[in-house]
């Protein structure tokens, strides 16, 4: 077996408050395969973006990585210094388009010489014109005029920003995308064309994704694997295919019907009830067991532990342990 480009183990990333700490990552492990695109899904506040803050180490202030190891090509992330990560990693290796990345472009300053400066930050030896035309390049790849390059970003509609900062995070060739909620403020037309360009985009360069939603119907559609988080967990992780076929963490289930099938008979939405927990104080055992339809005793006290139950298809919960 290939060794995977990256693996996350037993991450823990809190953050430091007044109140005391929020576990938003509490012992978190995943890998993603060179080419994947893997799918990291759950409802807001789940711990999701920390996860890819925490890859690249830019946490906010207050954040702080407490334990676990991040490997990417087989070296731990953890043990790189600021300066490491800035020339060796970020940008060059793995790249990020964040929440809102439609409004990340500087208002003032043409598109061409932001592609540019990135270009350049992390590749002096590369001459500006050699840049430029690096980046020409980039927008033809994403479906961009290239002579579009020398517009300022409110020349732009939504979607063109959207493809532009992809452009942008592809400028140092990345063998790894993170992309945080990319259909966020897109229409669903102008949304089906950023995740078919997406698509398009692993297939022709081998690029290995991690795309960040809390919309499954966007991992269906672009994604191979699939890793389910609550409360700072992990619950479920497989193949897109068994997460959809055969969910069997009752959270990951819940998720799943809580998006309508338009192909189905018309039905009420489901929702699923209460609320997310406190991470400043999360409750025993199982996270979810306060909002779980088959929560038992065993659930309130005792944490699941993480089980293969098929090939690939990890599940932490303890119907599975007991076979129900």
């Amino acid at each position: 077996m290939t060794r995977p480009l990256l693996q996350v183990r037993n991450l823990k990333t809190y953050y430091k408050t007044l109140r005391g700490y929020v576990r938003a990552v509490d012992d978190v492990s995943f890998s993603v395969e060179e080419g994947v695109a893997m799918g990291l899904a759950g409802e807001s506040g789940c711990g999701k973006t920390t996860v890819a803050l925490s890859i690249l180490r830019i946490l906010p202030p207050g954040g702080t990585i407490i334990d676990g190891h991040i490997y990417f090509e087989g070296k731990d992330l953890i043990e790189f210094d600021e300066e490491e990560m800035r020339h060796e990693i970020r940008w060059k290796k793995i790249s990020i388009i964040f929440q809102g990345a439609m409004n990340a472009l500087n208002p003032v300053y043409k598109i061409s010489d932001q592609i540019v400066e990135a270009i350049k930050i992390h590749e002096p030896d590369v001459s500006k014109e050699e840049a430029l035309e690096r980046g020409k390049k980039l927008f033809e790849l994403v479906g961009l005029e290239p002579s579009r390059i020398d517009n300022y970003p409110h020349e732009f509609s939504g979607g063109m920003k959207q493809r532009a900062m992809i452009a942008m995070a592809l400028a140092c060739n990345p063998k790894l995308l993170i992309a945080d909620e990319p259909g966020t403020a897109l229409d669903v037309i102008v949304q089906a064309q950023v995740l078919k360009l997406l698509r398009e985009l692993k297939e022709k360069l081998n690029l290995s994704m991690i795309i960040i939603t809390h919309d499954l119907s966007i991992i269906s559609e672009v994604c191979d694997t699939a890793t389910i988080m609550y409360a700072g967990k992990v619950v479920e992780r497989g193949r897109v295919v068994d997460i959809f076929k055969r969910s069997l963490h009752p959270y990951s289930v819940d998720l799943i019907e809580s998006f309508p099938d338009i192909k189905a008979p018309k039905t009420q939405m489901k929702s699923i009830p209460g609320f997310p927990p406190d991470l400043l104080n999360p409750p025993s055992g199982c996270r979810f067991h306060p909002r779980c339809k088959y929560a038992m005793d065993i659930c309130r006290k005792k944490e699941p532990e993480m089980k293969e139950v098929e090939k690939g298809h990890f599940v932490a919960c303890h119907l599975i342990e007991k076979g129900d």
